[in-house]
């Protein structure tokens, strides 16, 4: 019994797993020694590097990229268009808004929030994370900054404006501690 669809079109690399009920578009790359567990979705041109565990419930929208060796907990989603480096933990229900790029061995707690839309309404793009960068559980980090490398933001921090290499930040709304 076939439980899960993939396109004819995706490509998949060498001992893959993929568990039940999965969706996987047109276009969709996966590396090898990948597990991809049940109910998640894959949608067009997303591509999925070598040695990733992609746990249930994930959803990764267009154009989404991740590294190698990454670990993506339940019910993490990306609205496309978002580049996740190697090594990067994203741990259960982090939201990923359209453009998000996140630098090597960054550490993102439950519950992130990252947003792309401006007071207006305006879509300007997601944040840039850094490399090495630890972000607490329910935090919020606004469109278009830039954290630096190295960067600690607390948990349920408000992060609204830029944050240099080497800082920790926390509060609402964020500051340097």
């Amino acid at each position: 019994m076939k439980t899960s669809f993939i396109s004819e079109k995706a490509t998949i690399g060498n001992n893959v797993t993929i568990g039940h009920f999965c969706i996987i578009e047109d276009d969709v790359m996966i590396g090898d020694d990948t597990t991809i567990e049940h109910y998640c979705i894959l949608k067009k041109d997303v591509v999925i590097g070598k040695k990733n565990t992609i746990r249930s419930y994930v959803e990764f929208r267009e154009n989404t990229v991740t590294g190698d060796n990454c670990y993506i907990d339940s019910k993490v989603s990306s609205s496309g268009n978002c580049k996740i480096g190697d090594n990067v933990t994203l741990r259960y229900g982090t939201i990923l808004a359209r453009g998000v790029e996140i630098g090597d061995n960054s550490y993102l707690c439950p519950r992130v929030m990252t947003n792309n839309l401006n007071s207006e309404m305006s879509a300007v793009g997601g944040a840039k994370i850094g490399k090495n960068c630890f972000i607490g559980t329910h935090s919020v980090i606004q469109y278009g900054l830039e954290i630096g490398d190295n960067v600690i933001v607390g948990s349920m921090a408000f992060v609204n404006k830029d944050v240099a290499a080497d800082q920790t930040v926390v509060g609402i709304p964020a500051k340097v501690k």
